[in-house]
């Protein structure tokens, strides 16, 4: 991705596209309560796309219960769509991520994943939108 297609906006622009509470969490970089996220049991195929940009981040096959109370998922959608940054708020030192295209805060990033990765990706159901899986290109006439 090229720095000409980030997405810029002011605050009051995002203020004016995003919820109050996706505002908080992405450009703020909040954290929604856990097991409180509409996505966290989400088991349906598709793929996870930034609220804010709509850029793809996260796919279903991706996707697991790591019992943390948030969406969980072992590797994002391709290696340069989710930056990280350091975050030593809150009294320690994690990972954060961020939505490549836009800035937006995602969530955090851990080394106590599965398989093959090892990774958990724990991402906050607000900064998401679920697109499901298009059945129509599932099978073949």
């Amino acid at each position: 991705m090229t720095e000409k297609n980030k997405v810029i906006k002011s605050d009051d622009e995002w203020r004016n596209q995003l919820t109050p509470e996706q505002f908080k969490v992405t450009r703020e970089k909040a954290t929604e309560a856990p097991f409180s996220g509409k996505y966290y049991h989400n088991k349906d195929a598709g793929s996870y796309h930034c609220i804010c940009c709509d850029a793809e981040l996260f796919e279903s096959d991706h996707k697991y219960d790591s019992g943390s109370g948030w969406p969980s998922f072992w590797q994002a959608a391709s290696a340069s769509i989710v930056d990280e940054s350091t975050d030593v708020s809150h009294g320690m030192t994690r990972t954060e991520i961020l939505c490549h295209q836009c800035g937006a805060h995602l969530g955090h990033v851990f080394p106590d994943g599965p398989k093959p990765t090892g990774l958990r990706y724990c991402v906050n159901s607000v900064s998401l939108d679920f697109k499901p899986k298009d059945k129509s290109t599932d099978s073949k006439a």
